[in-house]
């Protein structure tokens, strides 16, 4: 009996999905448990495991398309099975895998599938880019034969049938050198070509001086031409858009700032490291944004309607750039976990988040969120309101700034000191501005103080 495969929900604000890639063609068996296709939620990139054993019989939706949650995107069944019922009765029997060869031949890219001029960018699936890399492959090179000349995988693993493989650094050598591979053979991993077996290589042949006039013509008719482009949003700008849009409508947002002296937060940092435990800035700016919050629960309130809500938890956001867009891993129980356990939990949430593993409990709940951009040289910035929350915490570079301070005799020195710009957005619906200012106040004493983080 057919089994439908339908668009899974991945947490409880997932409204639709983006087929990203096709792990199987139509025809090839598939077996519960095996990956399936790879899918796009507001927040994640998913590999989705089959739940049933059989034939991928029909892909109702390809790669690229956006799919409401629930909405049927394949068809699992046994070979040659009449399914014509299931898509409306506009559809003929699948065919069996023994049939399935001349389809898959089809549909492996054609030479021809994508003309490109020169310089027009290229669009490429995560895993065609990653396929790309690792084999050394200029991925502008690779016919795409996705929707609008998408480079998917299957074009790469085509290519790479007609070209020598090659590590990154050998490929950006020959292309950089013009170097005729033809008779060049790989000495690495599986007949990879290295850099050494570059060596002595001959240089690809030259074009004709005839072409050169052509090639001018050619580029300049490629400026002429160059314009916009159209590129649809993915499932996790699509997000950021409708929550940060949210955000500026629904909160009366407004903002405070304060400079902190980092001098006593670095040697903690320091200290720390010396026992060998790895704690970084931003653990220690959340631990004291937690404490801050367990003093003052109003800045870690929401607002329902009409009522306030007091969280008894305190839960931090921390804001992490990813390709694509934001996402905002949260750090349950900051006020209690300790600085320790929270270095520990962030550095499990980023790795999660590196490999693409992250779950929706792990980026929802939050009551509060640290956005730090100091890394990019920001001196400071305004961050927006991460929904429902109430306020958000925006840190800029620790940099070493002159700043005049009183000694024990009354006068005046300039003396140099490790400071940092902090900013808190904050809704002034339930906020008002001198507990905005109390709370900074706080986060100031701790992080200048840190032997209260501990």
């Amino acid at each position: 009996m057919a089994t439908i495969v339908i668009m899974p929900k991945q947490g409880l604000m997932m409204e639709e999905g983006t087929i990203t890639s096709w792990l199987k063609k139509e025809g090839e068996a598939v077996t519960a448990g095996e990956p399936l296709f790879e899918m796009e939620t507001d927040k994640l990139t998913i590999t989705m495991d089959a739940e049933a054993s059989g034939t991928l019989l029909k892909i109702i939706h390809p790669e690229g398309d956006v799919v409401p949650i629930t909405q049927p995107i394949a068809v699992l069944g046994e070979p040659g099975e009449d399914i014509s019922g299931l898509l409306g009765g506009g559809a003929a029997p699948a065919a069996a895998p023994a049939e399935a060869a001349p389809v898959q031949a089809v549909e492996a890219p054609a030479a021809s599938a994508v003309e490109r001029a020169p310089g027009e960018r290229v669009f490429s699936s995560p895993r065609a880019r990653l396929r790309a890399e690792e084999n050394g492959v200029d991925i502008a090179a690779v016919p795409g034969s996705g929707p609008d000349g998408l480079v998917i995988e299957r074009d790469v693993n085509a290519y790479l049938a007609n070209k020598p493989a090659m590590t990154p650094l050998a490929a950006n050598i020959a292309k950089a050198q013009g170097v005729d591979l033809s008779g060049v053979t790989g000495t690495g991993s599986n007949g990879k070509i290295t850099v050494l077996d570059l060596t002595g290589a001959a240089p690809a042949a030259a074009p004709a001086p005839q072409e050169a006039p052509a090639a001018v013509q050619q580029t300049a008719s490629v400026q002429q031409a160059r314009g916009t482009h159209t590129e649809k949003m993915s499932g996790m700008r699509k997000a950021i858009s409708r929550n940060m849009l949210a955000s500026k409508e629904t909160n009366a947002q407004t903002n405070h700032r304060i400079k902190v002296d980092m001098t006593a937060a670095i040697a903690l940092r320091k200290q720390y490291k010396d026992l060998g435990i790895k704690v970084s800035y931003n653990d220690i700016i959340v631990r004291a944004c937690a404490k801050a919050l367990a003093d003052m629960p109003i800045v870690n309130a929401s607002v329902d309607g009409n009522d306030i809500l007091y969280h008894d938890y305190v839960n931090v956001g921390t804001a992490v750039s990813v390709p694509g867009g934001l996402i905002v891993p949260v750090i349950k129980d900051a006020d209690i976990i300790g600085l320790s356990g929270i270095a520990a939990r962030s550095a499990e949430l980023i790795e999660k988040a590196r490999d693409g593993k992250l779950t929706d409990a792990d980026y929802h709940g939050g009551t509060f969120t640290v956005s730090s951009l100091g890394m990019f040289d920001l001196d400071d910035f305004v961050a927006i309101i991460n929904p429902p929350e109430s306020a958000i915490l925006a840190v800029g570079k620790i940099a070493k700034t002159p700043v005049v301070v009183t000694d024990e005799e009354g006068e005046d020195e300039i003396v140099i000191k490790s400071m940092c710009a902090l900013c808190l957005s904050y809704d002034h619906r339930i906020i008002d501005g001198a507990e905005a200012a109390k709370f900074l106040q706080k986060v100031k004493n701790y992080l200048q103080n840190p032997i209260l983080l501990i």
